[in-house]
């Protein structure tokens, strides 16, 4: 349901002029469009303000507004790609096919893994958190071949995707701690379908960065919409069980350096959760899953993903000496490198 209201001057009565100046809100999510305000200069020209509201009855998950990372050129990353700023029609067309067929690949695994684990909850997060975790590994694969061959080095992405692999492989050891693992054709499937996950996701991203964070992007998306369903259906029985003792030690260690690293889009220090029962266990493992996807909507736009640390320590280094931070290659693939070396 939109809501637009639209204001026009009339000249029969005095009105206060307007200086002339533009300001822009935006909050993105899945659900979510771009306000804008922007009041004129002349009053007898009319504006409108359009905002889109969800439905009464349509369930949707508040997560906590962040704020957004730096790039590389000091510029605000933006959450999602912008289509419009594209080089062409061409190009925007083949954004928006790659992310149809990533949506047809993830909703075609979603569907599988519902009809395995409809009865089985803990096997089924088993399943997710171990395939949840590839990507990552896949990503810092390439990186580490670019820098082999001499191309270019990343240290801001090889660091934020090990800590989102670090993150993700304590859910995975939280689910074992719960039994999902106990049988033994989940764990030949999961594995199965890592390895192959693997070797699919090092092929994408060295054809194209941008599809396969999006990829990425769907995967995590639906992580925490089923972590989410699961906490409103079984939420006052997780808060009688006790949390496991590894969930205790990640969250709530001395040293939560790599926690603070994969979340991109909030500052370090800024997030600190507290586990008291295993409700307060998968609530963080939920939220963990949003900041996945706010770091995978980040990499799609070419260049701007930094390191929450790096953006302090670079901070520190601007005020010592003045320093600018030098403008970063982009996350290329094979194919805008083909591009690039064809115009040039």
């Amino acid at each position: 349901m939109a809501a637009t209201v639209a204001i026009s001057a009339i000249s029969s009565r005095p009105l206060v002029s307007l200086r002339r100046y533009k300001a822009s809100v935006s909050y993105s999510s899945s659900h979510h469009r771009l306000l804008r305000y922007r009041p004129l200069s002349s009053p007898r020209l009319l504006f409108r303000v359009q905002a889109t509201i969800l439905k009464d009855d349509e369930e949707k998950v508040v997560v906590e507004e962040s704020f957004k990372a730096e790039t590389f050129s000091g510029k605000e990353a933006s959450e999602e790609p912008d289509l419009s700023s594209s080089s062409s029609g061409v190009e925007s067309w083949v954004i928006k096919f790659e992310q149809r067929v990533n949506v047809l690949l993830t909703d075609s695994v979603i569907k599988i893994l519902d009809t395995l684990y409809r009865d089985r909850t803990y096997a089924r997060f088993f399943v997710l958190e171990t395939i949840a975790r590839v990507p990552y590994f896949a990503f810092m694969s390439v990186l580490h071949m670019y820098e082999t061959f001499g191309w270019w080095r990343r240290a801001d992405y090889l660091k934020v995707h090990f800590a989102e692999s670090w993150n993700e492989m304590h859910h995975l050891l939280i689910m074992e701690e719960l039994g999902g693992n106990s049988w033994w054709f989940d764990r030949f499937l999961a594995q199965h379908i890592a390895t192959f996950y693997y070797f699919m996701t090092v092929f994408l991203y060295i054809i194209s960065p941008r599809m396969a964070y999006h990829f990425s992007e769907c995967v995590e998306s639906h992580a925490f919409e089923t972590y989410d369903k699961f906490l409103k259906a079984s939420g006052e029985e997780l808060k009688k069980s006790p949390p496991p003792d590894i969930a205790v030690k990640y969250y709530t260690g001395s040293d939560l350096y790599l926690f603070d690293e994969f979340q991109t889009s909030r500052a370090p220090n800024t997030r600190r959760p507290v586990i008291e029962n295993l409700y307060d266990v998968f609530v963080n493992i939920r939220d963990d899953e949003a900041e996945h996807c706010k770091t995978m909507r980040a990499c799609q736009t070419l260049g701007s993903l930094r390191s929450p640390h790096s953006i302090l320590e670079d901070d520190d280094a601007k005020e010592e000496s003045g320093c600018v931070v030098p403008e970063e290659a982009h996350c290329e693939g094979i194919v805008d490198c083909i591009k690039k070396s064809i115009t040039n």
